[in-house]
This record gives structure tokens, C-alpha cells and sequence, in this order.
């Protein structure tokens, strides 16, 4: 399904040029997608280039907790669920441990270290794959869960918030968690269902309720925070949470009586080789989508929309808002730029400027996960990966302009 999405992008992208070309005579649209096309196989090199540091800085640390014990410690308290979503991985593997640290740090923000520790756990899955170039059900599932992880602290939308003048830029961060929260549980059961997983337990029934405990009482306790304090509070956590977890590796490895220095040195090397591998996945996945944003087709959807909801009588305050939508699943520097654009034409306390942050943090952005992480490990065909995650895009978009109606104008 990938190859077919990816070929169509550069196929689609060609029309929309003709029709732009000669029946709109917009003839420089050619130049625009020449230039926006190399430009994105050069920024996608220098995409991996500014990631290699990253991965050998967490992929190092990610080392010493392995050797120390210290992941297999928090996979205990997660193999129950494993058991059953991924039951074709052994449940001593150090791909438990990872996955948790992934998921770990995808809850709680942390983008930096939660990519590094994903790349990692998809190469240990790899192990258990018998067939090398085919996603195994558990990448699967963990690449879907982690393209619509949720999201407890989304400080990069509240500052941005906040530096487009938002009088409350916090005020997004309940509908953000709930209709992120919606996204990964359409993922999950999506997958479930596509794999014929027996969830209907009590083993899956208390995590489930656990999560929505978990959800519902941060839910409750920063809706009872002021705008400023919630904001502050957001962005202390995240940067304290880094900086712990670091400190945590160390000193549970040196309690251990590890080699600090040698263990970091020999997982800093994995992520040179990961960062490597993965470049030409990310060339030809940031091309074809260059070639979708600048081609003129998103405007041209926009456009249907807003005369399809019109037509039925519908409310199209959000249509404002659908460019982030679109670009979401295609390119986080694209969605992120298409957010800005919005709060910066309607204002930033504006409902389309509101819809358009909620989306932003209410999925990943899954083009770029499926081919960086697949691309990790040289797998092509991704099976149901992409539609199940393009599924849980969809119940995460729809859910965020829900909310953002309740929020914003109930």
C-alpha cells in the first residue's frame, strides 16, 4: 500500500501542475516543484544528519539502562499487556523494555529521546521477524501505537501559543490530551482487530482503565490551573523529566558497577549506524510529500470540503483549520508551519487558530514515522500498518474539532 500512496503522490502532484499550468496559467508552478523537490532531498539528509546526534546521545544511555536492568525492571509492569498484544514476542526480549521507554517517553513529550528508543525497539522486534522485509504484527502494532501516541505534556504548541500572543495558551491542552487519547485507542483497536487479537479481557480491560484514570485525573488537575501556571508548569516538567531520566540511567548503571563511559560509547555507535540507514527512506518520503504541499492538491481538497460541509448546512468555522489536518499525517514541519499560518492570519485566540493547535497535538505525523522507523530496519512492505494508523489519524482529527467545539465554543 505504500508504494501504491507513494507513487500516486508524484503521479497526483504532475496533474495538479498540468491543471495549474494550463487552465489556471500558473506556469511557474513547475520551478515551485523543482526547487521544493530537491530542496526536500537535501533537507531530508540534513534531517538525519541533525537526528545522528540525538540517537547516539539516547541510544547510549538507552544502553547503560539495558545493561544495568533497569528496562527490564519497567517492562514488568507492562508484560501482561505485551502478552497479549504481541504474542509473537518472546516476553524476556529487551524489545519489551524499549518499547516501554518509547512509550514512556511519547506520553510525557519527550520527542528526543521517545525517536531514538522507537528505532531501537524496532530493530530488536526485527529479530524476532521471520521475514526480514515484512512488518512482523508486533511492528505493527507498535508502529501504529507510537504514530498516534499520547501526548501529556505537547509543550511546543503551548509555546508557540503563547509567542503568536494567545491570551490563554494553555487553554488547548485538555482537548489536545483527550482526542490524542482517542487516536491511540482507535489505532490500537484497529490493529487488534485487523490481527484478531483476543482483547476482550480482563488483562486489557484494567489497562484500559487505567489509562483513562490516568488521562481523567491529569485532565482534572491542570483544567484546575490557571492559563500562566499551566504553561510554566508544562514546560518545567518536560525539561526536568529529560534530565531525570538521564540522571536515572547513570546512577541505577553505576549502582550496578557498570562502565559507564564504554557502555554509552557502544550504544552511541548503534545510533551512527541507525542514522545512516535511514536516509533513503527519508528522501524519498520527504519528496513525495513536497510534492503534495506545493502542487496545489491540499488547497484543492480544503476547497471541496468547505462546499461539502456548506452544502449540507454544516458549520465550517473549523475549514480554517483543515490545512494543518491535512499536513499532519504528511509532514510535522509542514503542520506546524500550516498552525502558525492559521493563528497568525485569524489570531491566535481565533477558533480556527484553537481547532488547528488541537490537531496538532492530537496524532503523529505517520508518513514520516513509517518510513523512519521501518526504514531503520530495511523493512518494505509495511502490511497494515498504514492504514490502521491513517485510521487512528482520522478518529484523532475528527475528535480534536469535536472538542474544540465543546471547548472553544460550549
Amino acid at each position: 500500500m505504500l508504494n501504491i500512496i507513494w507513487s500516486a503522490f508524484f503521479i497526483l502532484s504532475f496533474g495538479a501542475a498540468l491543471v495549474q499550468s494550463f487552465w489556471l496559467g500558473n506556469a511557474e508552478i513547475w520551478t515551485t516543484l523543482s526547487n521544493h523537490l530537491f530542496e526536500a532531498a537535501t533537507g531530508a539528509f540534513q534531517l538525519a544528519l541533525n537526528l545522528t546526534g540525538m540517537l547516539c546521545l539516547w541510544l547510549g544511555l538507552l544502553k547503560i539502562a539495558e545493561q544495568s536492568g533497569l528496562t527490564e525492571i519497567l517492562a514488568k509492569a507492562l508484560r501482561p499487556l505485551f502478552k497479549i498484544i504481541m504474542p509473537d514476542v518472546p516476553q524476556n526480549s529487551p524489545a519489551i523494555g524499549s518499547i516501554v521507554m518509547n512509550m514512556a517517553a511519547n506520553i510525557l513529550g519527550l520527542d528526543n529521546a521517545a525517536t531514538p528508543m522507537g528505532l531501537k525497539a524496532m530493530e530488536q522486534l526485527q529479530e524476532h521477524n521471520a521475514h526480514k522485509d515484512m512488518a512482523s504484527k508486533a511492528q505493527v502494532m507498535f508502529i501504529v501505537i507510537n504514530a498516534s501516541a499520547i501526548t501529556v505534556l505537547p509543550i511546543s504548541i503551548l509555546m508557540y501559543r503563547h509567542l503568536q500572543g494567545a491570551s490563554n495558551p494553555s487553554a488547548v491542552f485538555v482537548p489536545i490530551l483527550l482526542a490524542t487519547t482517542c487516536s491511540t485507542l482507535a489505532g490500537f483497536w484497529a490493529v487488534a482487530i485487523s490481527q484478531k487479537l483476543h482483547v476482550f479481557n480482563r488483562v486489557i480491560l484494567a489497562y484500559f482503565l487505567g489509562l483513562l484514570a490516568l488521562v481523567g485525573g491529569i485532565c482534572a488537575y491542570f483544567y484546575a490551573l490557571d492559563g500562566e501556571t499551566r504553561l510554566k508548569y508544562s514546560e518545567t516538567v518536560g525539561n526536568a523529566l529529560i534530565l531525570g531520566f538521564i540522571t536515572l540511567f547513570l546512577a541505577y548503571g553505576a549502582i550496578k558497577r557498570l562502565n559507564l563511559y564504554e557502555t554509552f560509547i557502544a550504544g552511541a555507535k548503534e545510533g551512527f549506524n541507525i542514522a545512516v540507514q535511514i536516509i533513503p527512506y527519508l528522501v524519498a518520503m520527504l519528496a513525495a510529500i513536497a510534492m503534495v504541499r506545493y502542487s496545489g492538491i491540499l488547497d484543492g481538497v480544503v476547497w471541496c470540503f468547505e462546499k461539502m460541509f456548506a452544502g449540507l448546512g454544516l458549520n465550517t468555522d473549523f475549514i480554517p483549520a483543515l490545512p494543518t489536518a491535512l499536513m499532519k499525517p504528511l509532514s510535522g514541519n509542514g503542520a506546524r508551519a500550516m498552525m502558525i499560518e492559521t493563528m497568525q492570519t485569524y489570531g491566535a485566540d481565533s477558533f480556527p487558530a484553537f481547532v488547528a493547535s488541537t490537531i496538532q497535538g492530537s496524532t503523529e505525523t505517520t508518513f514520516y514515522v513509517i518510513a523512519l522507523y521501518f526504514g531503520a530496519v530495511k523493512i518494505s512492505k509495511t502490511g497494515a500498518a498504514l492504514p490502521c494508523a491513517l485510521f487512528a489519524d482520522f478518529v484523532g482529527i475528527v475528535a480534536a474539532i469535536g472538542f474544540a467545539y465543546m471547548f472553544f465554543e460550549g
